[in-house]
């Protein structure tokens, strides 16, 4: 254990659990190991998988957007239509915008492309969140961490399918990275861990504005610093450090506005456009719709309170919700404690601030809350890190006050911790490639969750039923009468038409249509018809495609959206 000298340096001071280190030395030197290891067995799983993932609602508006970067570079920015398309111009779009380009050397299509960028996406996220714990903790805190993360079904359902949510989760990942890295090294941070804090700001503020919100965290933190350093070294010196600190850090605070601009482009073709973006985003900017919550159908304006906390309880895997709170208290706990160094208590705070400030404005200021937790992927990567520290304090004391060996207490500490993965992996398996539908024991799994939430709320299903149309009509050696089947649809449209093809002409109304695509949804209806393709996970319908001919069916909605 190490603590503040009165110069500011860091002094060693003999620790409990160092005298342990010995005995804990093996699976602290396979940590490392262990964690590449997750990380191949990822990269396999995403390169084996990636094509059976479908279409989201934004998933085609976002592949133009991509494309118009593109040309918006490309042209020297002649083709300005990027800087007004729809909505989007408002977010970063450097996702977007690597995918396009790598769909130009990949050899395959671009939505498959966009599926496997997001996996690598995902993926660096996932090595931010080791290396962040690795820091903090040591390798096994790294490891715990990486293998956390990678089990969370919320965090790697998104990852290959989210344009916005999950690679901004892996933006700010990497942001807390470097600003563990600055504090480690405050007052004079190297020029390595300047670039990646410069790097991690410029992609999270550019993915999207709500990076803003890591200034709330990096506030936090410098204000413990500064005030356990006023106490310790007196005000002029605890001054000149934080002065110093700030000045070595505008070379990162340059290279994150380059960055921003580079993905984001929109933000610097006038300098109050992030703020413009800001006030945009503050307000709900759509027309309301309603959205099942704990079994009640409720507009997404007038959610409760208890939106976010509730749906967290919910969604994270047992062991990760046990292990987070448990982080939550410890480390919180741990930022009041003068034998442990400014530096690691400032780190505390930071992540504290990064899992806990955006639920804590959400339950306070009660915007619009919709698509279950996709809005807050970005929350994970700093929760897995608490969670892992969590872990191995738990561990290593459980091996201080047991008396038992610690080889003993370290196997049934992995015993325990692989029946906990196996919980969440098991259910992803069931679930593939829906994974982000999963919901814990807590409610039942995804079969006692259907009644009372949103599981396919995206529409990925649609690819899967859509194939098993196509099959269904080969089968049968049936044709279009007229050139096109018509089919209603119930989600969202350009998914559908991307997994239908132009053989199938979309439509709203149900009356004169040869089939019926629907969602599993509460707001889609269910027929008495034939039903010819059922995706179908864990007992759960995701979505179904019913043969209408010969009959008329006149609502493809159970109830109207509101405002209709």
């Amino acid at each position: 254990m190490t603590t503040v000298g009165q110069d500011g340096a860091t002094v060693a001071r003999p620790s409990r659990t160092l005298t342990l280190g010995r005995a804990l030395q093996a699976p602290t030197m396979m940590a490392d190991g262990l964690a590449v290891g997750v990380l191949v067995i990822v990269c396999i799983v995403a390169l084996t998988t990636f094509r059976a993932y479908g279409l989201g609602w934004d998933d085609y508006t976002h592949s133009q957007m991509g494309e118009l970067l593109l040309r918006l570079y490309g042209s020297g920015f002649k083709d300005q239509r990027a800087l007004s398309f729809v909505n989007l111009y408002m977010y970063g779009g450097g996702f977007d915008m690597l995918a396009a380009l790598v769909a130009k050397v990949l050899p395959f299509d671009l939505f498959e492309t966009r599926r496997l960028v997001g996996a690598a996406v995902g993926v660096v996220g996932l090595i931010a969140a080791w290396r962040t714990a690795r820091r903090l903790g040591g390798p096994r805190a790294g490891f715990l961490a990486i293998v956390l993360l990678a089990a969370c079904p919320l965090y790697f359902g998104h990852m290959f399918m989210n344009a916005k949510d999950a690679p901004f989760a892996t933006a700010m990942a990497i942001l807390a990275y470097g600003f563990v890295r600055l504090m480690q090294e405050y007052p004079t941070p190297q020029p390595s861990s300047i670039a990646w804090f410069g790097l991690g700001l410029g992609l999270s503020v550019g993915s999207r504005v709500l990076g803003d919100l890591s200034a709330i965290s990096g506030a936090g933190a410098l204000a413990l610093t500064f005030g356990a350093e006023w106490r310790s070294l007196g005000l002029s010196t605890a001054a000149r450090r934080i002065g110093r600190f700030i000045l070595v850090l505008l070379p990162g605070l340059v290279l994150a506005y380059l960055i921003m601009g580079l993905i984001w482009p929109w933000s610097i073709v006038s300098f109050d456009n992030p703020l413009r973006a800001l006030e945009y985003f503050s307000r709900f900017f759509e027309k309301p719709w309603r959205e099942l919550f704990d079994g009640v159908r409720i507009p997404t304006i007038d959610m409760p309170r208890s939106y976010v906390p509730t749906l967290l309880a919910l969604t994270l895997p047992e062991i990760f919700l046990l292990l987070s709170l448990g982080g939550v208290v410890a480390t919180l706990a741990a930022c009041f404690r003068r034998t442990i160094t400014i530096s690691t208590r400032a780190s505390y705070v930071y992540l504290l601030l990064a899992a806990l400030a955006p639920v804590a404005i959400t339950v306070v200021e009660r915007p619009a809350m919709y698509n279950g937790l996709r809005h807050f992927v970005f929350i994970l990567p700093p929760l897995a890190v608490l969670a892992a520290l969590a872990g191995i304090w738990l561990l290593d004391w459980l091996v201080a006050r047991i008396s038992a060996s610690p080889r003993v207490i370290l196997t049934a500490s992995a015993a325990v911790l692989a029946i906990g993965l196996a919980f969440p992996v098991v259910a992803m398996t069931r679930l593939h490639p829906y994974e982000y539908a999963y919901y814990n024991s807590l409610v039942g799994g995804a079969p006692g969750a259907r009644p009372l939430y949103m599981l396919d709320y995206w529409g990925l299903s649609f690819k899967q039923a859509g194939e098993e149309l196509h099959a269904w009509l080969a089968e049968r050696g049936e044709t279009p009468p007229h050139g096109q089947w018509k089919i209603a649809v119930c989600g969202p449209h350009p998914p559908a038409h991307v997994a239908l093809g132009s053989q199938f002409d979309l439509t709203w109304e149900p009356k004169g249509a040869d089939f019926a695509l629907m969602l599993g949804e509460f707001y889609c209806a269910q027929y008495d018809a034939p039903v010819v393709a059922e995706v179908k996970r864990d007992g759960v319908v995701f979505a179904r495609v019913y043969d209408l001919r010969g009959r008329s069916e006149s609502n493809i909605f159970t109830t109207p959206p509101l405002g209709q």
